[in-house]
């Protein structure tokens, strides 16, 4: 079964046929993780731990980068609007708001679909185009275990730690420029932040990471899957997964957004 569904990849043609496929597969990398070890498929931390460098680590400076810039901007247009009314000094309460439930979040996920999506759509289509996933099954090792259970586990584990740098990032910044503009001081500042953001801000906010996460390895992987004839199709594949996990993450969003 682990090897029958990697063989459904180059099959699935319309969005249906994607969605139930990605939930088999999804099915199968948790049913590896929990009990492979019983069949001698254990799920090696050594690959986990790559997909962790990779996904978590190698990401940190581009997502603080983004995260300030966003904090910043979030500032600069939250001063201008409520300048409107007199109330500028109440910029920090929008602040507490947006980047936890929304912002961080939001571009976090974005960022690590353009790298991490793209990667894995890139890897397993190599890895299929040079026979290497019927290599693996030849040899007794399930492409489930070696390939995607160590990197949904990994995306699950690393986003939402990024979402926590990106949190603090854009809190600091935001912090900075608002004081060199309406001196508020950083006490007074951490101070009006810290009483409105909550722990159900904050669950919001890992919670959207997590779904993220899957969604990002799901479509990359399956993406890589479909690809099959040469380079051509790889490159075409690759750009599709990055577009398709941007716009489910957008989707995404928006629901958790109307639901909760």
């Amino acid at each position: 079964m682990n090897s029958s569904i990697f063989k459904m990849g180059q099959s699935v043609n319309n969005s249906i046929a994607a969605v139930g496929y990605a939930a088999l597969i999804l099915q199968q990398t948790f049913m590896m993780l929990f009990t492979g070890y019983r069949a001698g498929q254990a799920v090696r931390l050594r690959h986990v731990s790559a997909e962790i460098m990779v996904a978590g680590v190698q990401a940190l400076p581009v997502v603080i980068l983004m995260a300030a810039t966003i904090g910043i901007m979030l500032s600069i247009q939250g001063i201008h609007s409520l300048s409107i009314f007199g109330a500028e000094t109440q910029v920090t309460f929008g602040l507490a708001l947006s980047i936890p439930r929304e912002f961080a979040p939001l571009i976090t996920g974005i960022l690590v679909a353009g790298r991490s999506g793209s990667q894995l759509t890139s890897r397993i289509g190599s890895m299929r185009l040079n026979g290497e996933i019927d290599a693996l099954t030849v040899m007794g090792i399930s492409p489930v275990r070696f390939v995607v259970a160590p990197a949904l586990l990994g995306l699950i584990i690393s986003l939402p730690i990024l979402v926590a740098v990106a949190n603090v990032a854009a809190f600091l910044a935001a912090g900075i420029y608002i004081h060199a503009v309406l001196g508020i001081g950083q006490l007074a500042y951490w101070a009006d932040i810290l009483s409105i953001v909550t722990l159900v801000d904050m669950a919001h906010s890992f919670g959207k990471a997590v779904i993220f996460s899957i969604l990002i390895s799901l479509i990359g992987i399956c993406m890589g899957l479909k690809v099959s004839g040469g380079a051509e199709v790889l490159g075409r594949s690759t750009t599709s997964s990055v577009v398709t996990c941007i716009a489910a993450i957008i989707a995404a969003d928006t629901v958790f957004a109307l639901v909760l």
